[in-house]
C-alpha cells in the first residue's frame, strides 16, 4: 500500500520514485525497498510532508489525501485582513516622523523588519483570537 501510493503520489507531481526518492535525501531503490521493509516513522512522515498528504493516507488508513487544517487555521479572506490591517499600520508609520529613532529616520532594511515582525504579530493574534472565541461545537 505504501509503495503504491507513493508511486501515485510522484506520478501527480510528474516525476518518477526515483527522482522523489533523490529529492528527499533517499537512495534512488529506497522506495522499492518499501515493498518488503517497512520504514522508519521519521521517514514516512518527510515523505508525507513532501507531498503534503497525512501519514495515514501513505499507510492506507484514509482515502483522503489533504491533512485537515485546523479550526484556527487563516482563511483566505483572514489573510486579505492581514494584508489590509498590515498596509494601513504601515502607511500610518510612514506618514510623519513616526517612522524614526532618536531624530535619525528609519532605514529600509530596519523598516522591512518592522513590517515582518507586525504582519506575525497579526497572524498570531488572529490565530489566538480564534482559539479562544471559536465555540466548542464548531471546534474539529
Amino acid at each position: 500500500m505504501l509503495f503504491n501510493r507513493v508511486k501515485v503520489l510522484s506520478e501527480k507531481r510528474g516525476k518518477n520514485i526515483k527522482e522523489v526518492a533523490k529529492e528527499l535525501g533517499f537512495s534512488e531503490n529506497a522506495f522499492y525497498k518499501w515493498k518488503s521493509q517497512s520504514p522508519k516513522a521519521e521517514t514516512i512522515e518527510k515523505v508525507a510532508d513532501y507531498f503534503n498528504v497525512s501519514v495515514d493516507y501513505l499507510l492506507g488508513r484514509t482515502d483522503e489525501e489533504e491533512t485537515p487544517q485546523p479550526y484556527y487555521a487563516l482563511t483566505d479572506k483572514d489573510e486579505r485582513d492581514i494584508a489590509k490591517d498590515l498596509e494601513r499600520m504601515m502607511e500610518e508609520l510612514n506618514s510623519g516622523a513616526s517612522m524614526a529613532f532618536m531624530g535619525e529616520p528609519m532605514s529600509d532594511e530596519d523598516r522591512e523588519l518592522l513590517r515582518i515582525s507586525l504582519e506575525n504579530t497579526l497572524r498570531m493574534s488572529k490565530e489566538m483570537a480564534k482559539k479562544k472565541f471559536t465555540p466548542k461545537k464548531y471546534r474539529k
